[in-house]
């Protein structure tokens, strides 16, 4: 059964922000996942997964302007010298709490203009050269146009293409079935493809974003596969609960039972 981290930006959401790892851990989660740490200090999140024994596997690198709309800036050749101070940030967030990928996100940005095209290349770059010397790698997740119209990477083809051309050995692909199904499908042979190339996954039912097996495709299956495939990471829950957190966790006891040998 693969290990999954609760991802507190969509779920807990009952909660304020820094009681989700108490909820999460109550929860029988022992990692968790989030967007960004940036509005709290690092202390007080490290703080937070120690005291409930918990594991943060992943966030984002600064965005921009969020509530503004902004989507990340390694694909704006304008904002340069902004997205190299957020790597430093990230990085630092990272040490703090012992976070080993961080998620770095493309901007919204058309793809067939040379200079983002250009500038992304650099930012990925430069991003794995950075997190190299502290062991951390970067990943990169195409992103569908229906939930995010504009966004820069939004091809799993254009995605490996970029992880082969870069050749960094701390760039890894974030291949999350929700956005694999709506853009391509084929997510069981893409997954067995792909895998030397996946850092992370993530998952939540296609179309509604709902918890998995609430969808069009046989979830439990398509975990049961990461583990034939010897997928040794966590699987994010980026969902949003249809009813309610803990109303619908249910799915985790169906996961369960479809399991050889329960």
């Amino acid at each position: 059964m693969p290990r999954l981290a609760a991802n507190l930006t969509m779920m807990f959401t009952e909660w304020s922000f820094l009681d989700r790892f108490a909820a999460a851990a109550d929860a029988d989660f022992d990692a968790v996942e989030f967007l960004f740490p940036y509005e709290y200090p690092a202390a007080e999140i490290a703080g937070r997964l120690q005291r409930h024994g918990l594991k943060q596997v992943l966030f984002n690198l600064p965005p921009g302007h969020w509530a503004a709309g902004e989507r990340g800036l390694a694909a704006l050749p304008e904002r340069r010298d902004e997205f190299c101070a957020s790597v430093a940030t990230a990085l630092s967030y990272a040490q703090d709490l012992g976070v080993e990928r961080l998620h770095l996100m493309s901007g919204l940005a058309d793809r067939a203009n040379a200079a983002a095209l250009a500038a992304y290349r650099d930012a990925v770059s430069f991003a794995c050269a950075a997190a190299a010397k502290h062991q951390i790698t970067i990943v990169i997740e195409p992103i569908n146009g229906r939930d995010m119209p504009g966004y820069f990477l939004n091809s799993f083809d254009f995605a490996v293409e970029i992880i082969r051309d870069i050749g960094a050995p701390n760039l890894k692909l974030q291949y999350d079935i929700y956005h694999r199904q709506i853009l391509h499908g084929d997510v069981m042979k893409s997954l067995e493809a792909l895998m030397p190339l996946i850092g992370h996954v993530q998952i939540a039912a296609v179309p509604l974003r709902h918890e998995p097996f609430s969808g069009e495709l046989d979830d439990g299956r398509v975990l049961g596969h990461l583990d034939a495939l010897d997928y040794g990471g966590y699987v994010g829950l980026e969902y949003r609960p249809a009813k309610g957190t803990l109303a619908g966790l249910s799915w985790r006891d169906r996961l369960k039972s479809a399991q050889p040998g329960s």
